[in-house]
């Protein structure tokens, strides 16, 4: 008896999980702005142990060094990208969207709140070839300005180049000018 107990059991167990893993393989979900996140990790699969030429400046004080990432680093070097990724529930209707020429461009709506400004996607046939960003935070004590700009080169179908610029100002302090750029080998 208690075998069959547990047989049961078992059997209810795999049943639950196989009906939710698999209902959500089956079923794609439609987002109402371009796939930011989606996008990087694809792109990042393919930039394992490649070589990057980086170039950072802090304040005016440039260093550059050549360095190889792993994905994980990646991650980490894009995470402002990451940042601009708008398809959440809370902001399903507050950016416009409108394509000019080769170009799909979000803004993002008079009356809304959010911190990601503007998004734009250039397409070369069909295929995302640059994605610039920019954000704006402030309160009171806190000031943040961020824009990105993320190429494609269109013959090996990889990352070939990136900008981060951001400005910091905390309430009486010096604002902070952080800008960073990455050309890959």
């Amino acid at each position: 008896m208690k075998i069959l107990k547990f047989s049961l059991l078992g059997l209810f167990i795999w049943a639950a999980f196989s009906c939710t893993s698999s209902s959500k393989e089956g079923k794609l979900e439609k987002l109402p702005y371009f796939d930011v996140k989606s996008f990087l990790d694809l792109e990042i699969g393919k930039l394992d142990s490649v070589t990057v030429i980086k170039t950072s400046a802090i304040n005016g004080e440039e260093q550059t060094e050549e360095v190889v990432y792993s994905i994980q680093d990646w991650k980490e070097e894009f995470d402002y990208f990451y940042q601009a990724d708008i398809n959440i529930p809370s902001l399903a209707s507050s950016y416009s969207t409108e394509t000019i020429s080769d170009y799909l461009v979000h803004r993002l709506l008079p009356d809304s709140k959010g911190k990601v400004k503007e998004i734009k996607v250039r397409y070369f046939q069909n295929y995302p070839a640059s994605i610039t960003f920019k954000m704006r935070e402030e309160n009171l004590f806190f000031f943040s300005a961020t824009s990105g700009e993320l190429y494609l080169n269109q013959s090996t179908g990889k990352v070939d180049h990136y900008l981060i610029e951001t400005t910091q100002k905390v309430m009486f302090l010096k604002p902070t000018h952080i800008k960073i750029s990455g050309l890959l080998k």
